[in-house]
């Protein structure tokens, strides 16, 4: 077979196969996601609407509670979720595993979820799990969690239940992360003991002085709850969907990143205006995330995207 053939032989795979990708069902051109109200989650959200908007996909996000995610995936009402928090959100999710799919790879590293106190209660010996119990008129017998049915929410309560660090008489107070944050600023500010479920990356720990207790191994894991955050996407969605799926299989996020986003949020700057600034001074990010990625009809995938950050 000579060169020429060799040639057009090659080049006519690789249409074919831009083609098998760009002729995907007409279901998958709008990714059904969702987040639950975490800033890292709508931080890292918007970094992937500015994307998948880019290449041509419809981004329908809904704020939902975690348990009404995993049911949505679980029946294929949703497609995506990117905020699994493992080791925390574990117990909640390996149940299902039969009914949804989760990516090998994480999209973050170097997270951590674990409980918290002001420093200046850290200062008064509040700096172990087994303080808490010591300072209990002091915390009123509270313990500070997010939304219901969270997995940090569910480690609190399995401490409370078990009684582990002597903590059987305390309470767990829910609400929502922003409900949450609030109060510990008010405490900081009044100098009112508190503690409460916290987690990095978030701007709490730039914005505010607090200290992560030690000794929590046992039911947050070593290292100050050192956590990795995974992709849970509905069963089969990505052989279902091949290019979008190779977009979430790709993405990729940091600390500093989220971070800087985060702190954007903070500011009251909306998420995709904040996404697309982030993704303009660092182009170089979409290498990775779009390798082997077309637009919905086949094209180059960088140029749309880069297009799309612009406007």
């Amino acid at each position: 077979m000579n060169k020429f053939y060799k040639t057009v032989i090659a080049l006519t795979l690789a249409s074919q196969s831009v083609l098998v990708i760009a002729q995907e069902p007409s279901s998958c051109q709008v990714i059904k996601t969702a987040n639950v109200g975490w800033l890292d989650g709508i931080s890292t959200n918007a970094l992937t609407q500015v994307v998948a908007e880019g290449l041509g996909y419809k981004f329908d996000d809904s704020m939902l509670s975690l348990p009404i995610v995993l049911k949505s995936l679980s029946d294929g009402k949703l497609d995506t979720f990117i905020n699994y928090w493992s080791p925390s959100q574990d117990p909640l999710i390996t149940p299902l595993k039969d009914a949804l799919s989760v990516l090998p790879a994480p999209n973050l590293t170097g997270a951590k979820y674990t409980l918290a106190v002001p420093k200046f209660l850290a200062d008064e010996g509040l700096k172990d799990f087994k303080d808490i119990e010591k300072f209990k008129v002091q915390l009123g017998g509270r313990i500070y969690g997010i939304q219901p049915g969270s997995g940090g929410n569910t480690l609190v309560q399995k401490i409370i239940k078990d009684n582990s660090y002597g903590l059987k008489d305390f309470k767990l107070v829910e609400s929502g992360e922003a409900g949450m944050i609030q109060e510990v600023g008010r405490s900081i500010q009044r100098k009112k003991p508190i503690v409460f479920l916290a987690w990095a990356p978030h701007p709490m720990n730039v914005n505010m002085d607090i200290v992560y207790l030690t000794g929590g191994d046992d039911s947050f894991g070593p290292d100050f709850g050192a956590a990795t955050v995974k992709t849970i996407t509905s069963k089969g969605y990505a052989e279902r969907c091949g290019n979008v799926g190779k977009l979430y299989s790709n993405l990729k996020f940091t600390v500093d990143m989220e971070s800087s986003i985060m702190n954007a949020l903070d500011k009251k700057e909306p998420a995709l205006s904040a996404a697309k600034k982030w993704l303009a001074a660092h182009p170089e990010t979409l290498d990775s995330w779009l390798a082997g990625v077309t637009t919905v009809d086949g094209k180059d995938a960088k140029a749309a995207v880069l297009a799309n950050i612009s406007k």
